[in-house]
């Protein structure tokens, strides 16, 4: 999974870049790992989020899960994705936060945003989608906003990119066959539909941040648990984020 010259540039110029297909095997493992967090209990330091759903309550993420999962801590802590990372950041990366969203069918989808706001601490790091299940337009892929990552866009209350302006932008839809990985700047405009489909979409998003900055991934999860503990719902959408981007509803208490 290395970038050519060429995909460098591309990833310089569009903010994004399509990177090589995992093999069968490494995808089946893949799958395998990712099946495995997915059924773990609520009774662990791992952290899952639910959101309401038309087929009732569902698991919609999970994250702070490589510290008890060998399989995705070999795969997003070393070797490849590092190194990866590191090429695109144009320095040495630490693995700074990592999530598996599920997209469950019926599942919500994300409104237009960039990632930079909602990952303090840090000013050098990079995201990748990782394809769990085909991602397709009808389960809700992610769609992207090319050449516009240099700077940050005013939000609006939630954190988000204002309405008016998203839809000013060219959206531009990315799906991904399973085993297929999707680097994206954190401040790459992006969004994802609804999962209107009948099957279930899963994707594993690592982040990483210039390790020059610090391996600061205990810190985030510190800050970000202390903020979901007092985050108030507003009775329409449960947040999972730093920014209020995720549009499923909150699981009645």
């Amino acid at each position: 999974m290395t970038l050519s010259t060429d995909s460098k540039t591309h990833f310089d110029t569009h903010g994004w870049v399509l990177s090589t297909v995992l093999n069968e095997a490494e995808t089946a493992a893949l799958n395998e790992s990712v099946g495995d967090v997915q059924s773990w209990s609520d009774s662990g330091d791992w952290m899952h989020h639910y959101e309401l759903t038309d087929a009732g309550v569902r698991r919609c993420r999970t994250e702070y899960f490589t510290p008890f999962s060998p399989g995705l801590r070999a795969l997003l802590c070393a070797g490849a994705m590092i190194e990866v990372a590191g090429q695109l950041m144009g320095t040495s990366a630490v693995l700074y936060k990592e999530k598996i969203n599920y997209k469950l069918a019926g599942g919500a989808g994300w409104e237009p945003h960039q990632d930079a706001p909602a990952y303090p601490f840090i000013d050098n790091h990079v995201s990748c989608m990782i394809a769990i299940d085909d991602a397709t337009t009808e389960n809700g892929c992610l769609e992207l906003v090319s050449g516009l990552h240099h700077e940050l866009i005013p939000t609006d209350e939630r954190g988000c990119i204002p309405a008016a302006v998203a839809e000013s932008l060219t959206w531009q839809a990315m799906p991904l066959r399973a085993g297929q990985v999707l680097w994206f700047h954190s401040r790459t405009p992006h969004r994802s539909g609804d999962n209107r489909s009948t099957s279930d979409r899963r994707a594993l998003y690592p982040t990483y941040n210039a390790a020059s900055e610090g391996d600061l991934r205990e810190a985030y999860y510190a800050r970000k648990r202390a903020e979901l503990a007092t985050a108030a719902s507003n009775g329409e959408r449960v947040q999972i984020s730093l920014i209020d981007d995720f549009r499923g509803r909150p699981v009645p208490s």
